[in-house]
């Protein structure tokens, strides 16, 4: 059985209180914690930057999954590094240069990840996918947060699981956007090995973290 890891999204936290909402998430099972970036250009809001991301560093050893949601990307991938993410993942649509991007970030010693939103074909990306550590694949349009999951992914994440499989490739398939108790299992059946959720998480249950990331793994 393979082991299905939960990203929880800071984006639904308090952000008052980022720190012990992360606290929180690690006590509560969280395998990573996923770092909605947006810049209001490449995507219609404005969340956060290296400097909040390099404070929230010293609360937790999970792994900082960071989605860049900014265009151009290529001249920040740096400055995130610097700020403690261990996952980088961009948006083909964000570079002038994929492949300069993505080496860039395993240069700096990083996971490499690549994101398709909903629109974005397999195809796009597919002959990078063995440089990449990572696919993360958008079942809502990505820049905000608490949106209902597009169903039409579901064959998305079958067709890239496919070809991971035939060509026995080695990256996680993560999935971002509307993830609940009632679609995890279908997302996960599909291939998805890494599920993103927000509002699930920290919504739902009074807010039982624990409960909620447990619930999204063994549904």
């Amino acid at each position: 059985m393979k082991k299905i890891k939960i990203s929880p999204s800071i984006l639904s936290a308090d952000f008052s209180n980022l720190g012990n909402e992360i606290k929180r998430l690690e006590d509560g099972g969280a395998d990573l914690i996923h770092v909605d970036v947006m810049d209001g250009h490449f995507v219609p809001n404005l969340t956060i930057g290296p400097p909040v991301i390099k404070t929230l560093r010293q609360y937790t050893k999970l792994p900082f999954d960071v989605h860049l949601m900014i265009s151009p990307v290529h001249k920040y991938i740096n400055d995130y590094s610097n700020a403690g993410a261990d996952i980088i993942t961009i948006h083909p649509e964000a570079t002038d240069n994929l492949i300069e991007s993505l080496d860039l970030i395993k240069k700096l010693n990083k996971k490499v990840g690549v994101s398709l939103n909903p629109d974005t074909k397999i195809n796009v990306i597919e002959k990078y996918l063995s440089k990449v550590d990572l696919i993360l694949i958008m079942s809502v349009y990505p820049g905000f947060g608490g949106q209902k999951f597009i169903p039409d992914v579901i064959s998305k994440i079958k067709n890239l699981k496919k070809i991971k499989d035939n060509n026995k490739l080695n990256f996680d398939i993560e999935v971002d956007g509307g993830i609940n108790f009632s679609n995890s299992k279908e997302v996960i059946n599909a291939g998805a090995n890494i599920l993103v959720s927000g509002t699930t998480i920290f919504k739902e249950n009074n807010g039982n973290i624990k409960k909620n990331i447990e619930t999204l793994k063994s549904q």
